[in-house]
């Protein structure tokens, strides 16, 4: 693989990144934000409060697309256990992994005015939690596994043949419940696929997500991997699903992008990554994984989510500050320079945060790694504040979505 390709698949090159544009921002060099790292205090006075209304104890989960499938009270994994009752240890964690891979790539915004209704009771969620719910229910009833006989898995054959239709029907899409980069997500799965086809030697014959646990356990044999090297796994093994926005070698980057305050050397310079779904793909595979006896490490090696919740906190907040106010006005493209440097900032700002809390909560950051600052924590906080600003809990920011990155 090309050194550059190499480089910018890193979680470490994200954060350096990252840190390279909040320097600049810092320095004054930046035509779009500066930053009142003072205001950081109350944006962490927030946070802790959550937490620990939250989580009294401090016991809080990873951040993970498993708290969605908690939405409305309602224990489904419990429903998901039951189902897979008395399969080895390895075919319920392939199960496990084929939905949460599923479950994690069709979770981007999904606009202000899209619900759906969870039946029989007929609860109505909204944005992730309505995605995580409608998600798990198409898995269980089978929609993204060829074989009748095994409703609980996803394989390459059912999300090739994947309409944009049988999305929209299994999302409770119509013209007025609408979802914002339908389209981009049936494209998404089918993409998926054909990627998982093309590599059967380590997705199997049939072709499916879960083929990671066998890849990286070596079959159930390895009982400790990194955070890292699943993240580098689900880059290497699915780079070929991102639209091809952005390529370098003739590879699609994915979540990476162009800013001319990146820095870096050689072919990479100049390129932010973020892999942002991939990386809340793997927050969202540690459980997974440990159900199956693995334990994941270095955790710390992952960076925060730069996404509209975490994001938007920083800027809601006033820690991230506009040079022109009426820029959060616009509508933008993901990657336009705006968006690239107020993500970049949102990662680097994360980890100040975390550092604060940690300090707070008087936990270090083996006890209170970084998925649990998110948790407990970040989101939670982006998403109420932004219910105390605006009608409905809208972002600041309006971003144009295909459905793979937000």
């Amino acid at each position: 693989m090309p050194e550059a390709l190499d480089t910018l698949r890193s979680a470490a090159t994200v954060r350096e990144r990252c840190a390279n544009i909040t320097r600049a921002v810092e320095g004054g060099h930046s035509e779009h934000f500066t930053l009142a790292r003072e205001r950081l205090v109350g944006v962490v006075d927030r946070i802790e409060a959550l937490t620990r209304s939250r989580y009294p104890t401090l016991n809080v989960p990873y951040h993970s697309r498993w708290r969605h499938f908690e939405a409305g009270g309602v224990d489904r994994k419990a429903q998901l256990d039951a189902a897979l009752a008395g399969r080895t240890h390895a075919a319920q964690a392939r199960s496990r992994i084929d939905l949460t891979v599923l479950s994690v790539l069709l979770d981007a915004g999904a606009g202000p005015l899209w619900r759906y209704v969870e039946t029989p009771h007929g609860t109505s969620f909204t944005r992730s939690e309505g995605l995580g719910v409608a998600s798990f229910h198409g898995f269980m009833s089978g929609q993204f596994s060829s074989d009748p006989g095994d409703p609980y898995r996803v394989d390459a054959a059912a999300l090739k043949r994947l309409t944009t239709q049988q999305l929209g029907e299994l999302f409770q899409v119509s013209p007025g419940n609408p979802l914002v980069g339908l389209e981009g997500r049936a494209t998404l799965l089918r993409r998926l696929g054909t990627s998982l086809q093309a590599q059967p030697t380590v997705f199997g014959g049939d072709g499916r997500p879960g083929g990671l646990f066998d890849m990286l356990t070596h079959h159930g044999r390895n009982h400790r991997v990194a955070a890292s090297r699943v993240l580098r796994a689900l880059l290497d093994h699915f780079g070929a699903i991102w639209p091809s926005i952005n390529s370098l070698h003739g590879e699609p980057l994915g979540d990476c992008w162009p800013h001319a305050l990146a820095g870096g050397v050689g072919e990479s310079a100049g390129w932010v990554p973020f892999h942002k779904l991939s990386q809340w793909l793997c927050y969202s595979l540690l459980e997974p994984f440990e159900w199956a006896g693995v334990t994941l490490t270095e955790l710390d090696a992952l960076t925060g989510l730069p996404e509209y919740r975490n994001g938007g906190l920083l800027l809601d907040a006033g820690v991230i500050v506009p040079r022109n106010a009426a820029a959060v006005d616009r509508r933008y493209a993901a990657g336009d320079a705006f968006i690239v440097e107020w993500r970049a900032l949102t990662v680097t700002l994360l980890d100040d945060v975390a550092l604060q809390l940690r300090s707070r909560l008087g936990k270090n950051s083996d006890e209170f790694h970084l998925t649990r600052v998110l948790e407990g924590g970040t989101w939670a906080a982006g998403r109420e504040i932004a219910s105390e600003m605006r009608p409905g809990g809208a972002p600041p920011l309006t971003i144009d979505s295909d459905g793979t990155v937000f």
